[in-house]
């Protein structure tokens, strides 16, 4: 009796228990990045980040009321994660795809469960026509609902608990001038919205590392640069960040941009803004240890508050003047972390803020 309970049943536990798994860690996943990135302008800009850990919870809940629709869903959709996953080019003659496998690791295992849900769906059907009928008992005939609802309902909870104090009381005095910031060591003005500080592009996102080291060459400008194709491999070096940054550009007063170097402000490094984070306008006391430490070491936690963030915009990393290697530079988040991105890319949320002496 046993035996043929876990025969007819297993396939569907192993799909319904490794679902819920999955939709557990996109729904900490899209609260933690709705805390850290999205908590800014217009509330629907929070819903977006909700949006996977939403998505992956229907499917599942679909997947335990209607295993056979939910079980086609899940493989549609694991398939065209796999299409989408895929980057096929040619290299030396020949047809490479060199994401094919890591786009089968992320959708592979959602069109297997995706399979066992429709075995579920065959054996349901039999187990109904053998005569079988849910339980009288309301908990146990939900109890696959409720395991799957509790753990996103104790993520938001926690997370909430946790993040909403911080994001809540945020300091924001309103001032996007050039801002004066003293402690920890050092004594920097910081440029104004502008040109040198969150400076959106045509294109609707803020530059590049490359666009900003590069400004300088010839032509001066955000224009593509002869010589500097990031899909052939060339980028800016840290040198040439020093040497023609946009920075260099800015009018003393920080709100234009000069023909010819001014060489009054700079693109600051990543101890320079480890310096500067503070939260409720008390210096966080960071300092950062190197490349092999991710994290600065921080008195109190920094947050992204006034005077060096601005709290109601979306940039959440400034870069640094440093590169990491030949392809990817240093940025700096508002909580101290402190990490990596190719050089002509980098998350939306990348801008950068010039910096001088007083």
């Amino acid at each position: 009796m046993l035996k043929k309970i876990i025969n007819d049943r297993t396939s569907g536990w192993i799909a319904k228990i490794f679902l819920i798994a999955i939709t557990s860690l996109w729904c900490y996943w899209s609260m933690g990045e709705m805390y850290h990135e999205g908590w800014w302008g217009p509330f629907y800009i929070r819903l977006i980040y909700l949006i996977p850990g939403t998505a992956f919870l229907t499917l599942t809940l679909a997947g335990i009321k209607w295993p056979k629709v939910g079980g086609w869903l899940i493989i549609v959709i694991g398939g065209l994660f796999t299409i989408m996953f895929m980057d096929i080019h040619f290299v030396d003659g020949k047809i490479t795809m060199d994401r094919d496998m890591a786009g089968f690791m992320v959708s592979g295992p959602l069109v297997f469960l995706g399979i066992l849900l429709l075995v579920e769906a065959r054996n349901q059907k039999r187990r109904i026509a053998r005569g079988w009928t849910p339980h009288p008992k309301w908990w146990r005939r939900n109890i696959w609902y409720l395991i799957a609802l509790a753990p996103p309902l104790l993520i938001v909870i926690v997370t909430s608990i946790y993040s909403l104090p911080i994001v809540l009381t945020r300091m924001d005095d309103g001032e996007r001038g050039a801002r004066l910031i003293e402690g920890n060591g050092v004594t920097l003005i910081w440029a104004p919205e502008g040109p040198g500080w969150n400076w959106r592009q045509d294109f609707g996102g803020f530059p590049s590392w490359n666009m900003v080291a590069l400004y300088g060459v010839p032509p001066v400008g955000m224009d593509d640069k002869t010589g500097y194709d990031w899909r052939e491999g060339e980028f800016a070096t840290e040198e040439e960040m020093a040497q023609y940054n946009l920075c260099l550009y800015l009018s003393a007063d920080g709100l234009t941009l000069e023909s010819e170097p001014q060489n009054i402000w700079r693109m600051p490094t990543v101890d320079d803004y480890a310096r500067s984070l503070a939260r409720h306008g008390i210096n966080a006391g960071c300092v950062w240890q190197g490349e092999d430490n991710d994290q600065m070491d921080c008195e109190i936690l920094p947050d992204k508050e006034t005077p060096l963030w601005a709290p109601d915009l979306d940039p959440i990393y400034y870069w640094a003047a440093e590169e990491y290697d030949a392809r990817e530079a240093y940025f700096v988040s508002y909580n101290g972390w402190v990490n990596t991105a190719h050089k002509s890319g980098g998350n939306p949320r990348h801008s950068y803020r010039c910096v001088r002496d007083p």
